[in-house]
């Protein structure tokens, strides 16, 4: 057995989310979303030639170029894991991402039902958004696996790397990786409209061409869902618009407010008792109201829709903060350290 998948194994024993190995520095493991030093520590020589390993000639040249390198792995119990590696003060390292063979489900996740709903949604854009970690990539493979249980459909995912691998139930769903299957999320965008798809999962909308072809997608009768890097359901629009030339900005908007079906942000908490995490979410549903001030700029307003439209299934992220806490789920300390919202948060406190 592979040094690294020695490594992978003891970390998956210490329940650990994921592995950071730097050349002379400590091995940590990231448990319950804290960073802790494993019981493996190897020496610089054994972390430079074990993480060159995992490389072929084409990663290594790129790698002594300046670039990072995205790839996926797998153990021999038939885990995948996604790694990136990097150099850092000439240094070598990587971030190891350990994944679940098994796909939970919305229900296990303790996400919203609303999830269900938006899932059975014939065609627009569905947008996932949260910091790196929150757990974006597991609700969609959720998301995506509800759909192949109970959906006869054509399912085409562009993913870097492939994270969750499918197998079709009553959903016929093909996986392709950047840099493997596809040149780029982009034209890996386009060439799914010719070859005859329901829905296209695009793991990341990174820049205006893959946006720009997501919302193309999402027009001509697809439903697309894609992440994104946002903290919030509104600074989400405003993100993927800004990350638009300034002079198709205006389409941008339009195309977005006639697709959106909804935004979901989530952030992963440690819970009241220690024992692991919960996600907290803010959801925003593609209302009319919701879609006019995305056509008007007016996204700053979205707060004050979401707080009144829980009977569409909408909430903000600060409403879901109190009902967890509440619940007892999550402590004060918690919900203040994860809020977009502090002073509105603070007014949530005041009521209690």
């Amino acid at each position: 057995m592979r040094e690294i998948d020695k490594i992978i194994m003891a970390a998956r024993e210490a329940n650990a989310s994921d592995i950071h190995i730097t050349k002379g520095l400590y091995l940590l493991y990231r448990v319950k979303g804290t960073l802790v030093h494993a019981p493996m520590q190897p020496t610089p020589e054994e972390t430079e030639e074990m993480l060159y390993g995992l490389l072929d000639e084409g990663q290594k040249k790129r790698l002594d170029e300046g670039y990072d390198i995205d790839f996926a792995i797998q153990t021999e119990d038939g885990n995948r894991q996604r790694v990136n590696v990097f150099r850092t003060q000439k240094r070598i390292a990587a971030t190891i991402r350990l994944l679940n063979s098994y796909i939970p489900t919305l229900e296990e996740l303790n996400l919203p039902d609303q999830l269900y709903k938006l899932a059975q949604e014939p065609r627009g854009l569905i947008l996932v958004t949260g910091p790196t970690g929150s757990g974006k990539s597991t609700t969609l493979a959720s998301m995506i696996e509800y759909i192949n249980q109970t959906k006869s459909t054509h399912i085409i995912t562009i993913e870097d790397p492939i994270e969750y691998t499918y197998v079709g139930k009553k959903a016929l769903i093909h996986q392709r990786e950047t840099g493997q299957d596809v040149i780029s999320f982009a034209s890996a965008l386009r060439s799914a409209l010719r070859e005859d798809p329901d829905i296209i999962l695009v793991g990341e909308m990174r820049d205006y061409e893959t946006i720009s072809a997501a919302l193309t997608a999402a027009e001509t009768g697809h439903l697309v869902l894609s992440t994104l890097h946002t903290t919030g359901a509104a600074q989400t629009i405003d993100r993927v618009i800004d990350a638009c030339p300034g002079g198709s900005q205006n389409q941008i908007r339009t195309q977005l407010s006639s697709v959106i079906k909804g935004v979901i942000t989530q952030c992963l908490m440690p819970t009241a008792d220690g024992q692991g995490r919960i996600a907290g979410t803010e959801i925003l549903m593609g209302t009319d109201a919701v879609c006019n001030l995305i056509r008007e700029s007016k996204s700053h307003q979205m707060a004050s829709v979401m707080q009144s439209g829980s009977a569409l299934g909408m909430h903000t992220l600060n409403m879901d903060l109190m009902r967890l806490v509440s619940q007892r789920k999550i402590t004060q300390q918690t919900a203040i350290q994860y809020t977009n919202d502090r002073r509105d948060l603070e007014q949530y406190f005041l009521k209690i």
